[in-house]
Order: structure tokens, then C-alpha cells, then sequence
């Protein structure tokens, strides 16, 4: 009789298997602990360069015995002043403003997506779908444009006195604009960001397809829609840090 009761109190306990004890599947689980792992990995990177920057507040000094005529973390305001279209005029951040813009509005029609899969509605779904998968592209392509833009550099330049001349744009080793750190730690962590918009865009086309052919429909529920939302929002969340460390600080 003891025996007997032990296996359907065992049955009615959410941990004894079968169901969830958070209410969620367990796909959205593990997405949730991926997410959480990828936020430690970001965090360490902007820290770093949080330290890095504080490190070099009065930075003057050798770099394998190239002197460079830069002593102070660059101002974003002077560096990333460019606008495809508009050469010669001083537009500060707003590029970069018009990037972030474009990828939160990506973040609204996911929202969108997601909530037309929770009604079942195909064609909705792929309607948001789409736009999403633009807005990834689109947040691409100026992220493209803007490291070909800081990579050439400005007409200025700036003088290294190791080569006796005027250097221009930024590479791992050369920094027109200040510390060689600055270069290295932007092409590292806003690459490392645009890595994952690459990977969300190439999985939002794997959701916009899958509901184009009516694989969600046969399932019967959405909730793929509603998984790779969580990535694309933690994406876009990221970039909104990543904005305030390099550009507006």
C-alpha cells in the first residue's frame, strides 16, 4: 500500500518527469542558459575594454617601437562623424544611430512574428518574418560600410613618427585615431556582435521558410517563432551595450 502511494506521489511531482516544473518547454530552457552564457561572454569583452580604455586615459608610448602621435582614448563623436552619400560633412553618430535604429525595429516585427504564431497565422508569421530578415541584412550591411569607412580612415590621417609619414584608417597593428587597443578591441567584440546578427538572420530565413512550406502548421504550434526570437532580441539587446560602450561614452 506504502509502495503504492510513493509512485503517484512520484507522478504528481513536477520534478518526477513528463512535466515541466517552469512551465516552459524544454527548448526554451535551453535557450535561456545559452543566452545567459552568451551574456557572461559579453560582459567579460566589454569589461575588458572598459579596463583597457581606463588603462590608456593617458596613453603615450611604444607599441613594438612605432610611436604614435595619439595620447588620449579617441572621441566617438570624431571618429564615426561619416554618412554614406554625405563625404565631408561632420554628422556625429548618426550612422550609427541610424544602424541601432534599424535593428530595434527589426526586434518589433519579431515581436510581431511571434505573436501571429501564437494565432496560427501563416502568412503573418511570414510577413514579419521577412522584415526582420531585411532589417538583419540591412544592420549588415551599414555594420559593412562603417568598418570599410574606419579601416580607410580619414583623409587627415595621422603622423607615425617610425615611418616619418602620415598613416590613414585603423588596422590591428595601426590606429589612426588613438591607441592601437581601440582598433583591435572594436574589430573584436562589434565583429564578434555582427557574427550573431549574421547567425539570427541566417536562422530567421530557416523560420521564414519552414513556415513558407507549412512545417509549423503540421507541428501544430509556432514555438520555433518564439525560440529564435529570444536570440534575436538578446542580439539586439547586446547591441544596445556595445553602442553605449564604444560610441557614447
Amino acid at each position: 500500500m506504502a509502495s503504492t502511494a510513493a509512485v503517484v506521489n512520484r507522478k504528481e511531482s513536477p520534478w518526477a518527469g513528463g512535466k515541466s516544473p517552469f512551465a516552459v518547454s524544454y527548448g526554451k530552457v535551453m535557450m535561456w542558459l545559452f543566452l545567459v552564457s552568451d551574456a557572461f561572454t559579453f560582459s567579460g569583452l566589454l569589461i575588458s575594454y572598459g579596463l583597457v580604455r581606463y588603462s590608456n586615459h593617458a596613453y603615450a608610448g611604444n607599441v613594438d617601437d612605432f610611436t604614435f602621435s595619439q595620447e588620449w582614448w579617441p572621441i566617438p563623436e570624431k571618429v564615426f562623424e561619416a554618412v554614406p552619400f554625405l563625404h565631408g560633412m561632420s554628422l556625429p553618430l548618426v550612422f550609427v544611430g541610424i544602424m541601432t535604429f534599424v535593428l530595434i525595429l527589426s526586434s518589433v516585427t519579431m515581436v510581431l512574428a511571434v505573436e501571429a504564431g501564437h494565432r496560427m497565422d501563416r502568412k503573418a508569421v511570414q510577413k514579419w518574418m521577412l522584415w526582420t530578415i531585411l532589417g538583419g541584412a540591412a544592420f549588415l550591411g551599414c555594420q559593412a560600410w562603417e568598418w570599410a569607412h574606419f579601416i580607410r580612415g580619414t583623409e587627415e590621417g595621422s603622423i607615425i613618427e617610425a615611418f616619418g609619414g602620415i598613416f590613414h584608417g585603423a588596422n590591428l597593428n595601426f590606429n589612426q585615431y588613438g591607441p592601437p587597443p581601440f582598433a583591435a578591441l572594436f574589430f573584436f567584440i562589434t565583429g564578434f556582435h555582427g557574427t550573431h546578427v549574421l547567425s539570427g538572420v541566417l536562422l530567421n530565413f530557416l523560420i521564414f521558410y519552414n513556415t513558407a512550406v507549412g512545417t509549423y502548421d503540421k507541428r501544430g504550434s509556432y514555438e520555433m517563432v518564439e525560440k529564435v526570437g529570444l536570440y534575436w532580441h538578446f542580439v539586439d539587446l547586446v547591441w544596445v551595450f556595445v553602442f553605449t560602450f564604444f560610441y557614447l561614452i
